[in-house]
């Protein structure tokens, strides 16, 4: 029980070792860390909103929105349906779809009786669940020459849903396009999103960049009506009039209001220099069913002008020089390299699936960070001191045992949150602190159980043993109930609650370690090497 071969030893030696090295890049400056050889590790833990300061932003996802798109967006695929296609006839339609957002129905009314049933079920094969789905999104009923296309409640929590995780993605690619800032992004209820970024003390810069939809759409211009007209309001039906961006020359184009093709089908965007002349361009590509819309409309209107747009605004409208059927374009312009390198962020990202409110904001000083930093780190040294203290006047030689295993428990800790790239809060300090109390808990445990079995008159070697094997039982039952305390903190909490559980899982595996293995060696080792008559405990 005592006696560890020399490969064990190795291997805790080793476990020690490693630990230190990662925590090592957080006693040092970033400039030196950057210039250390490329296998050395070079992850910091990072400080927290509340420790560096920076803004803080609650903000609130428009579900009603989502709803009316996804209703939108069946009317124009319902309306497409109902066009000939391959051997499929045209039906003839009354009037265009229309939309009945408070019931969340759409509706149309087929010309011709005996066209009905294949409307239906051209509108059925539309809607059908896709393989390995087990939410029915819509109900589909017939009345007379009308077809009624309503939206089902589990169909509507789903794009709730959906449109919350998928908002997060967006704001996280916005913000931390590359994944290498500190930035925590969670929800909040229903339809709330919280967004933390340490050290950016701008909400408003913030707030300009998540803010934009990124709606990315690629319409047909209709050359056919005077702008003047359309901006006096005499607009045909399915028809918009949109601005043109200042840096494309200005002025307005009349759109037809249905695009060919969607950013959703765009798959990569960057920013690139223009071939063609001055400035930059954004090159993008398209997915399979982006490629084939965008290859069939341009092999369909060569000579014609095809505006892309981006939220609401034509940032480009070139002419259809030849058919683009590789799946690949280009949105030339004299962009600076930045709005080239924004415009392809917010297309890569992708548009937001609903607008998003600011219900709060907040930025937080450097300076209070600081003192936040100074207060924990101050807490965290006299507590550390504390124990120390307490364990080598209560245990002599053993208590100095005990004391390395807790420094090195503190290096585990920390190597361990950097090794995983941990955001350490305020809360998080205060997990190490009560970690460390806990850590010597095992350790007066096996002492106390080790007094017990000298005063039971048995040898040192023997009492040490003892201590050590009898004690196990409670030191497991101990920590692991704290660690799944500390998991379902992880699991049901938020923010400051999740980097306290954090730190305080991550502290109850290194302390076992530590305060039963590493101690036990130093302990072990020192037994049976000198192999003493009595010891005091």
């Amino acid at each position: 029980m005592l006696q560890f071969s020399r490969w064990q030893q190795a291997l805790i030696a080793a476990t020690v070792l490693i630990g230190a090295l990662f925590a090592a890049p957080n006693f040092f400056p970033k400039e030196e860390v950057a210039n250390w050889p490329g296998f050395m590790p070079k992850g910091r833990i990072a400080l927290g909103l509340d420790l560096q300061g920076g803004s803080y932003l609650l903000l609130g996802v428009d579900t009603e929105k989502v709803i009316d798109d996804r209703l939108a967006g069946l009317r124009q695929e319902v309306q497409r349906a109902m066009r000939p296609s391959g051997d499929k006839p045209r039906i003839s339609l009354q009037s265009l779809p229309t939309v009945d957002s408070a019931n969340d129905q759409i509706s149309l009314r087929v010309r011709v009786e005996g066209e009905v049933e294949d409307a239906a079920r051209r509108v059925r094969d539309l809607v059908r669940p896709g393989i390995g789905s087990t939410v029915r999104l819509y109900e589909v009923t017939v009345t007379g020459p009308r077809i009624d296309v309503t939206l089902t409640p589990d169909a509507k929590r789903q794009f709730e849903s959906e449109a919350l995780s998928d908002s997060i993605e967006v704001v996280r690619r916005r913000i931390d396009p590359a994944g290498n800032k500190e930035v925590a992004i969670q929800p909040q209820g229903a339809d709330r999103i919280v967004v933390q970024a340490p050290g950016d003390s701008d909400p408003e810069a913030l707030k300009a960049v998540i803010n934009r939809t990124g709606q990315l759409s690629f319409h047909r211009v209709d050359t056919s009506i005077n702008v003047q007209d359309a901006q006096a309001g005499l607009l045909p039906p399915n028809r918009v009039l949109r601005e043109i961006a200042e840096d494309q020359g200005g002025g307005f184009l009349v759109l037809f209001e249905e695009p060919e093709v969607t950013g959703d089908m765009v798959e990569t965007a960057s920013a690139g220099i223009n071939s063609d002349g001055a400035g930059f361009q954004i090159n993008f590509t398209f997915d399979g069913r982006g490629a084939r819309r965008f290859g069939d409309y341009t092999s369909e209107h060569i000579g014609e002008l095809f505006a892309i747009v981006l939220d609401d605004k034509v940032i480009s409208y070139p002419r259809i020089q030849s058919a683009i059927t590789g799946g690949q374009g280009r949105i030339t312009g004299n962009f600076s390299p930045e709005e080239a390198n924004r415009i392809a962020t917010l297309i890569r990202s992708g548009a937001l699936p609903a607008p998003l409110e600011t219900l709060e904001q907040r930025s937080i000083s450097a300076g209070l960070g600081a003192d936040s930093v100074k207060a924990g780190a101050f807490s965290l040294i006299i507590g550390f001191i504390g124990v120390v203290i307490y364990m080598v006047l209560s245990y002599g030689r053993f208590g100095v045992y005990a004391d390395l295993a807790l420094m090195a428990n503190v290096v585990l800790i920390a190597g361990a949150l950097s090794l995983f790239g941990s955001t350490l809060t305020l809360p998080g300090i205060a997990g190490i602190v009560l970690t460390i109390g806990m850590a010597v808990d095992a350790n007066v445990l096996i002492f106390e159980r080790i007094r017990e079995e000298l005063l039971g008159g048995k040898s040192v070697v023997n009492a040490v043993q003892q201590g050590f094997e009898k004690a196990l039982s409670a030191i497991v039952d101990a920590n692991v109930t704290t660690f799944f305390a500390a998991l379902i903190m992880f699991m049901l909490g938020a923010g400051p609650v999740r980097g306290f559980a954090v730190t305080l899982a991550t502290g109850v595996v290194t302390s076992v370690f530590t305060a039963y293995v590493l101690t036990r060696v130093f302990a072990g080792g020192y037994v049976l090497a000198k192999r003493p008559k009595t010891m005091k405990l």
